[in-house]
């Protein structure tokens, strides 16, 4: 089964938008066809973001991303990170490659090209939600 981490920028586009990340939250990651790497700093991350006002204008944000943030909690698999990484220029994304070096990742999936300029840290592949939908076999 793939290992999967979600950028927290892919949460909110799913929740926001009809689009790739959409497919990726609800035809994948809530339905277990990949396992999802968490730690409780991405995960503090999340509910951080979630809970912008700048959502409240998305009809039903605040609802869809407390069940989708529960849900994500309950099947996802968690890490403790244990080592620091300084590779990234905004620091504040190190932790998602810290993640991806403790769990071995097969991708971690970002909106986020402007930080994420590498296409790979250790084991793990750096996609945008395009590149990874268009690339995934759903077969295997």
């Amino acid at each position: 089964m793939q290992k999967l981490i979600l950028d927290t920028n892919v949460i909110v586009s799913a929740l926001i938008s009809n689009s790739i990340p959409t497919m990726i939250l609800y035809h994948l990651v809530l339905t277990k066809r990949v396992e999802t790497c968490l730690s409780d700093e991405i995960f503090s991350e999340y509910l951080e973001v979630m809970n912008r006002e700048k959502f409240l204008r998305f009809p039903n944000f605040k609802t869809n991303a407390d069940v989708v943030l529960n849900k994500i909690r309950e099947i996802s698999k968690f890490y403790q990170t244990n080592r620091k990484v300084d590779v990234l220029a905004d620091t504040s994304d190190n932790k998602f490659l810290e993640l991806a070096a403790i769990s071995s990742a097969d991708y971690l999936i970002t909106g986020n090209t402007q930080d994420f300029r590498l296409t790979e840290f250790e084991y793990t592949k750096i996609l945008t939600p395009r590149e990874y939908w268009d690339t995934i076999d759903l077969n295997s």
